[in-house]
């Protein structure tokens, strides 16, 4: 049995298309503009796409063009239209699509076709890593576009970002599967045979994982590779997490090497610079953590989410994936509430003894002030905008404004209308 997905803005059309098809043993997701598509692709590949172009979101080509981009183009897609032209169809092979069918489409040509595009799996090549494990917002969308057309300049790529940013994603999107992937563990080998990485790598990709701490020698080394990489038809990337640049002024890093390395860098954005894929990762993550350990059921509230969406995530995705790993892991309820996320990320004010009795040493006034001071910064950092903290809080927002002036309290950039 094979998974469809049919992407079309008609409900009509969807379920005609989802009734013929399950008649005919497959199984069907639906999706009726491209937001919901793009969900549904990063949630897993299907083993087969009928996407149609005039949708009132997202054109059906330009969805498809996405998915060559970022890598996302694991499975045939035959787009259709009611409107088609040869240049249309012309455009959407070009850009990757398997056919393209016209509505309506007669049934024994739908049928035809579908056969055909599942039977074609097995003949495509296997298809490069994705972008999926950082996202489908702009960002990345952008990220990816970047890397590709540095990739496409010849020399070594820099890859820079913070822990946990997503480098190794990005290394792993450039290459192909089909070739070799040479990431030695220790570097130690850059002193007295550097050249024998690029033997093993030979027409595939050799990647550093971390190259801001190389030893002096090892970064002689690292040159030498550098400089020899095209002699082998290597792809060289090379990743940072720390600031290269100041380590060079500073005279810690060779100035030479860094001269090379930054010439085609391109910075990962941490997951905080990219937000609004953070609710998707996490319910992805949360499914394939339960279905992995045989769990039950569960989702987020959407309190849950959105304290998810407003935490900062200083370990990037790696503290994302932790955490969701941990709460599929802990959480009893088929609902993981904000409370259970709270728990884990230490949001909100909590006093302890020793904080009290220090409360009792003040006099009134400074006591209170201490602990209205904490109360509203967690009541703030709870509930993320003015309306709603003055709502938790009881207070009328105007006061609520003098209050947190009075108190020195800072309400960030938080809507004052939301």
């Amino acid at each position: 049995m094979s998974e469809i997905l049919v992407v079309d803005d008609e409900p009509g059309i969807r379920d005609l298309l989802r009734e013929i098809l399950e008649d005919e043993g497959h199984e069907v997701r639906l999706a009726e503009n491209g937001e919901q598509a793009r969900a549904a692709r990063l949630e897993r590949a299907p083993d087969l796409v009928l996407l149609d172009i005039w949708m009132p979101d997202v054109d059906g080509l330009s969805l498809l063009k996405e998915w060559v981009t970022t890598g996302q183009l694991t499975m045939p897609v035959v787009m259709m239209s009611g409107h088609g032209t040869i240049h249309t169809a012309v455009e959407a092979t070009r850009l990757g699509a398997f056919d393209f069918l016209e509505k309506p489409v007669p049934y024994k040509k739908l049928l035809q076709t579908i056969e055909r595009a599942l039977n074609s799996r097995s003949d495509r090549v296997s298809a490069p890593a994705s972008m999926e494990a950082l996202g489908s917002s702009e960002p990345i969308r952008l990220l990816a576009q970047r890397l590709r057309q540095a990739a496409g300049a010849g020399t070594t790529l820099l890859l820079t970002g913070e822990p946990g940013a997503g480098v190794d994603i990005c290394a792993r999107y450039l290459h192909n599967p089909e070739t070799a992937w040479v990431e030695p563990d220790d570097l130690a080998p850059l002193v007295e045979n550097p050249l024998d990485w690029l033997a093993q790598a030979k027409g595939g990709v050799l990647f550093f994982r971390e190259v801001g701490q190389l030893t002096p020698l090892q970064q002689k080394g690292l040159q030498l590779v550098i400089g020899r990489h095209r002699d082998y038809g290597v792809n060289l990337i090379c990743a940072s997490t720390e600031n290269l640049a100041s380590k060079a002024a500073a005279g810690a890093y060779s100035r030479d090497l860094y001269n090379v390395l930054a010439q085609v860098a391109v910075r990962v954005p941490a997951l905080r610079e990219h937000r609004e894929d953070i609710v998707q990762l996490a319910g992805v993550w949360l499914r394939e953590s339960l279905a992995k350990n045989g769990l039950g059921e569960r989702r987020f509230s959407d309190a849950a989410l959105e304290r998810l969406a407003r935490h900062d995530w200083p370990g990037n995705l790696d503290e994302l994936h932790t955490l969701v790993h941990n709460l599929a892991s802990t959480v009893l309820d088929s609902v993981i509430e904000l409370r259970d996320v709270e728990a884990l990320l230490g949001g909100g004010a909590k006093m302890d003894g020793g904080a009290l009795a220090e409360l009792f040493e003040l006099p009134l006034k400074e006591a209170r002030d201490a602990f209205e001071k904490a109360y509203l910064e967690a009541v703030l950092r709870e509930c993320g905008s003015m309306s709603k903290a003055a709502e938790r809080s009881g207070l009328e927002r105007t006061h609520l404004y003098r209050k947190l002036k009075q108190l020195g309290v800072k309400s960030g950039s938080r809507s004052d209308t939301s």
